[in-house]
């Protein structure tokens, strides 16, 4: 009974420990990015209040009613309004003129779509964000496992000279260096974890969870990373065609499109009509009228808002121009760097960690059997370490340059 209770412990351990780190592929990644991100569910709070002001502007104005009845009358005391008293009602509506209501509506309909364009170009952000950090942490545990192993290894090796100093077989100074390179291995380890904590900051914040996140690649991941059937004139017209924050920008200028419009229409003035009856106090009891009254623009004619919303028209249309040729000059930029990492990554010999990593175990046995001198030991094991580190921070940086090109491109380029 004994025995199974400690049994029981121990699997009930490692389930909680299992659950203490998610393991996530890139895909559940983005879905559980778009469904937790908290910069995104706030962003979507912008469109329902676009949406809000849009439908409060389809409304009409409400009609005004008013009523006068009389305080005081000398002959018949306060408030007299009864059948031969006096009391009036009157009633009025506002009637735009020039189509101001639709013309406003006009305007909401396109901020909110412009409110859209910004959540989507959030979302590219953040995105990108994201995949940058998750690879990147991929790989860095990948540097880190070979930390690990070495570590151990020249652990045991620290050991076993040690005992042979002990026996005064080899000189103190080779112990001392051997200690020194496994102290410089510790050192850098922890060094990558510091990074890889910062990243793991990042990712639970960009996926609104606590648990800790393990990024699982597999080779699937990493082959559809392919630029041979993309054209750099092809992803100048789908980032053309596709970038959010250039949707924004056009959005921005028709709006101040829709403005100008809306403000020649304000300069039109608006009429109010209405009835009134007046039981006693007009040139005859129980009067009914009508009224219509209406400003007259001699003065305010709006002129300052028509001038401002049309050079708020040259100034967006100015941006969006600006910013097709910056789009323009990135995907450029983009695709060069894409260019740039696949060559580094193609001149690098597929079996090359296979490679050192054979190498390394046979250095570990012939210096142990003193076959080969302690500084040629050093120089090969910090030779291998820094190689295997950049050979893995090379394959990251090509994923991120393929990233930055989906980033600025606006699609999803390799699925």
């Amino acid at each position: 009974m004994r025995i199974y209770m400690i049994g029981l412990f121990i699997f009930l351990a490692n389930s909680l420990h299992a659950q203490d780190t998610l393991n996530l592929s890139i895909r559940q990644a983005d879905s559980l990015f778009l469904q937790n991100n908290l910069s995104l569910l706030a962003e979507k709070y912008q469109i329902d209040i676009a949406k809000s002001i849009e439908v409060q502007d389809k409304l009409w104005n409400n009609p005004t009613f008013g009523v006068e009845i009389s305080a005081y009358n000398p002959s018949r005391g306060a408030f007299d309004v009864g059948r031969n008293g006096q009391k009036a009602f009157t009633i009025s509506q506002m009637i735009t003129r020039a189509g101001k209501r639709n013309k406003q509506v006009a305007l909401d309909v396109e901020s909110t779509r412009k409110s859209e364009y910004q959540f989507f170009d959030l979302v590219r952000t953040l995105k990108f964000e994201l995949r940058e950090i998750f690879f990147e942490s991929y790989y860095l545990k990948q540097t880190v496992a070979l930390y690990d192993n070495q570590i151990n290894t020249l652990t045991s090796t620290v050991t076993a000279f040690q005992k042979e100093y002990e026996r005064k077989n080899i000189s103190l100074k080779e112990v001392v260096r051997l200690k020194a390179l496994l102290f410089q291995l510790s050192n850098n380890r922890a060094d990558i974890l510091f990074e890889l904590q910062e990243n793991q900051r990042d990712l639970r914040t960009l996926l609104s969870i606590d648990q800790p996140v393990k990024s699982v690649v597999d080779s699937s991941d990493i082959l559809r990373y392919q630029l041979d059937r993309y054209t750099p004139a092809a992803l100048q017209e789908k980032a053309l065609q596709s970038r959010a924050d250039l949707k924004v920008a056009q959005s921005q200028t028709k709006e101040a499109e829709l403005n100008y419009t809306l403000q020649k229409a304000l300069a039109v003035p608006d009429i109010e009509v209405g009835a009134i009856y007046d039981q006693a106090s007009n040139y005859v009891n129980n009067y009914f009228g009508v009224n219509a009254s209406i400003s007259l623009p001699f003065f305010n004619r709006n002129q300052g808002n028509i001038r401002a919303a049309k050079s708020s028209i040259g100034y967006y249309k100015t941006a969006e121009n600006a910013r097709q040729n910056s789009i323009t000059n990135e995907v450029n930029a983009a695709i060069q760097k894409v260019s740039v990492a696949d060559k580094a990554y193609q001149s690098v010999e597929s079996q090359f960690s296979d490679q050192f990593q054979l190498l390394s175990t046979g250095i570990y046995d012939n210096f142990q059997k003193r076959n080969i001198t302690l500084l040629e030991f050093i120089d090969f094991i910090e030779t291998y370490n820094e190689s295997i580190k950049e050979y893995n921070r090379l394959q990251a940086d090509r994923i991120k340059v393929y990233e930055e090109l989906n980033y600025v491109v606006g699609e999803e380029l390799f699925n």
